[in-house]
C-alpha cells in the first residue's frame, strides 16, 4: 500500500513526473440533476436515434473487420460541416478525427510536443491541457489573464514573443470562464506565434454557442493555426466520444504518424456520420440553450451575485458569502450537482433544461444570499 504521503505504491514504476497526479474526472453521482460537465441536456431526437440504430445494424455484420484506418468518409463529412458553417473550403486532408477532442490534443502533443518543446497556455482554462502536456512529457508554462479572466491579447503577444514556445493553447469560448476571443485577437496571437515558429492551437469545444467567428476562417492565411472541436456539446453526442481537428494538411500528416492503429471504431465513425447527416435536428436546441443561458445569467445578477459573460453553455458565478466548497455541497444536498472548478469564490453551472435551470435558480435563491 502507498505510504500516507504517497499516492502510488513503491512497487509501481510510474513516471516520476506523474507521481503527484490523481486521475482526472468530475464527480458522477446518481439521482441528482447533473449541471456539472457541460453536457447538452437534450436526448437525441427520435428520428436520429432510429437512424443510428439502423446504421449500427448494418455495421454490426462487419465488426469482424478493422475500421477504416483513416476515417476518410467521416473526415469528409466533418469538412463539409465546417465549410457550411464557416464558408471555408476544406476537404478530408484538413481534418483529423479521434475519440473526443482530448485524444486529438494528446495525439497533437505526441507529434509536436516532447521534452524539447514548450506549451504556453493562459490559465484558468481547460484543466486537461496542462495534464496532457505533462503526460506527453511536454513542459507547460501558464500565461496570465486579467482579473476578470479575459485574455489581454497584447500582453499575450508579448508573452509569446518572449517565451518563444513550440505550441500556444487558447480556448475560446474559454472553459471554465465562458468568455470568447474576437477573431482579430486570434489573428494577433497567430502572428506572434508564427513569428517564433509556434503552432497556435485553438480549442473551440463550445464554438456553436458563440457569436464570434471561428478561427478556422484564418487557416488559409496562417499555416500555424490548428483548431480542435468536439461533437459532445452542440450535437448532444457526448456519449459517442467524437472530436476533430481542422488544420493544414501537413498537420494532419503529423497526426497520422502519432495516431494509434485503427484508433476510431467502425461504430464511432458510423454514429458520427449519422449525426452529421442530421445536424439540423441535433443542433435545433442550441438557440434554446443560449436563451436559457441568458435567462440564468440575468437571474443570478438579480440576486445580487456576479456572473462572467459567457459564450458557452455554462456560467461561472461568484459573489456568494459562503465558501465555494460549502455552497457546492449544499447544492448537492438539494439535488443539483454543479462544478467547483478550483477558483476560490467561484462555481460553474451547466445550462440544462428549463425545468433543471428553474430548480438550480430556486436553490441559489435560498442558499446563496
Amino acid at each position: 500500500m502507498p505510504a500516507d504521503n504517497e499516492l502510488w505504491p513503491a512497487w509501481l514504476p510510474i513516471r516520476s513526473e506523474l507521481r503527484e497526479l490523481k486521475p482526472y474526472g468530475a464527480p458522477q453521482i446518481a439521482n441528482v440533476i447533473h449541471l456539472n460537465t457541460n453536457e447538452n441536456p437534450f436526448e437525441l431526437p427520435k428520428a436520429v436515434a432510429e437512424a443510428l440504430r439502423a446504421r449500427i445494424e448494418v455495421i454490426a455484420s462487419s465488426l469482424n473487420r478493422y475500421p477504416d484506418r483513416d476515417a476518410a468518409t467521416l473526415r469528409t463529412d466533418l469538412a463539409n460541416y465546417i465549410n457550411l458553417a464557416a464558408g471555408t473550403d476544406f476537404d478530408l486532408n484538413n481534418v483529423w478525427a479521434a475519440n473526443g477532442s482530448n485524444e486529438i490534443l494528446q495525439t497533437l502533443l505526441l507529434a509536436c510536443g516532447g521534452v524539447d518543446s514548450l506549451v504556453l497556455g493562459f490559465t484558468p482554462s481547460y484543466s486537461v491541457h496542462p495534464l496532457i502536456a505533462k503526460i506527453t512529457g511536454t513542459p507547460w508554462k501558464s500565461g496570465s489573464r486579467n482579473a476578470d479572466f479575459t485574455l489581454d491579447a497584447p500582453a499575450a503577444v508579448l508573452e509569446i514573443s518572449t517565451i518563444a514556445p513550440a505550441l500556444v493553447f487558447i480556448t475560446t469560448p474559454n472553459n471554465p470562464t465562458g468568455n470568447a476571443l474576437a477573431i482579430n485577437e486570434i489573428r494577433e496571437l497567430a502572428i506572434a506565434a508564427l513569428n517564433v515558429g509556434a503552432l497556435l492551437v485553438v480549442d473551440e469545444a463550445y464554438q456553436e454557442f458563440s457569436n464570434e467567428l471561428s478561427a478556422v476562417t484564418l487557416i488559409s492565411e496562417f499555416p500555424n493555426i490548428v483548431v480542435t472541436r468536439t461533437m459532445s456539446k452542440a450535437f448532444a453526442f457526448a456519449g459517442a466520444r467524437v472530436g476533430y481537428l481542422i488544420a493544414r494538411p501537413e498537420v494532419i500528416d503529423a497526426m497520422l504518424i502519432a495516431r494509434l492503429p485503427y484508433h476510431l471504431s467502425s461504430l464511432t465513425q458510423a454514429a458520427a456520420q449519422v449525426a452529421l447527416k442530421h445536424q439540423s435536428e441535433l443542433q435545433a436546441e442550441v438557440q434554446i440553450l443560449i436563451a436559457e443561458r441568458n435567462r440564468i445569467a440575468a437571474a443570478i445578477i438579480a440576486l445580487g451575485l456576479s456572473v462572467i459573460p459567457s459564450s458557452a453553455n455554462f456560467l461561472l458565478f461568484t459573489g456568494f458569502r459562503k465558501s465555494a466548497e460549502l455552497l457546492w455541497q449544499e447544492f448537492l444536498d438539494g439535488g443539483v450537482l454543479i462544478r467547483d472548478v478550483g477558483l476560490p469564490g467561484y462555481l460553474r453551472v451547466t445550462v440544462g433544461t428549463a425545468a433543471e435551470n428553474d430548480h438550480f435558480l430556486a436553490l441559489l435563491q435560498r442558499l446563496a444570499p
